[in-house]
């Protein structure tokens, strides 16, 4: 197919495809005249991939390409790749003060230590976390950060989930794939849950306005 029936295909704009394969996300097509190319059914699949991570997950041009070059190496073990996506994610930083850094270091490492985790010093998500828990006790809010262990038994048990979808693919390509699309999207997922949840038991244990208690 050409550029203009990838784009039908895919519903992405050709200007977008065009900057996906100059940026390295989409590979070029068989070229078949000077200013032509052919692209397949790959490509459809690969530029739909692109969106969901970009436009559903929130993931920046940047680190899609890091996921894709992941998925793309063929080399790398399950574990490794998802590590791969771990640290390609990065983490999200809040500007705290370096007081409130070290006390918030002190708890994320005591959950660690209760719950035998074993992560590294350099953890994006432990560097997240810590930047959570301090900028939450500067708001005045420790109590969120005391059910901290609650989050983590929930988390748990979602990871498990995560890694059992991912063990049961049928070849390694397949389980990186689910590995980058289940972490990214599943993401989106567990935080549209979240609020569902939120929505549907504030009903119950809540109280209505006028009648607290």
């Amino acid at each position: 197919m050409r550029i203009a029936e990838l784009s039908r295909a895919s519903g992405v704009p050709a200007a977008t495809i065009k900057y996906y394969v100059r940026e390295g996300l989409l590979p070029s097509g068989v070229r078949t005249h000077r200013n032509q190319a052919e692209y397949s059914d790959d490509h459809v699949s690969r530029l739909r991939l692109i969106r969901a991570l970009v436009d559903i997950g929130g993931v920046s041009v940047g680190a899609a390409k890091e996921l894709l070059a992941v998925l793309d190496s063929g080399s790398l073990s399950a574990r490794d790749s998802l590590g791969h996506v771990q640290y390609a994610l990065g983490g999200r930083r809040s500007p705290v003060g370096d007081e409130q850094r070290e006390a918030a270091a002190g708890d994320v490492a005591a959950l660690l230590d209760r719950r035998g985790w074993h992560i590294d010093d350099e953890s994006p998500a432990r560097g997240t976390l810590v930047d959570v828990c301090a900028a939450l006790r500067l708001l005045g809010h420790a109590d969120v950060v005391a059910a901290i262990d609650d989050y983590a038994t929930a988390s748990e048990a979602i990871a498990a989930t995560d890694l059992d979808l991912v063990h049961d693919e049928p070849d390694l390509e397949r389980m990186t794939e689910t590995a980058i699309v289940g972490t990214i999207l599943g993401d989106t997922l567990l935080s549209a849950l979240r609020r569902l949840a939120q929505e549907h038991l504030s009903a119950t244990l809540l109280p209505p306005r006028g009648r607290e208690v």
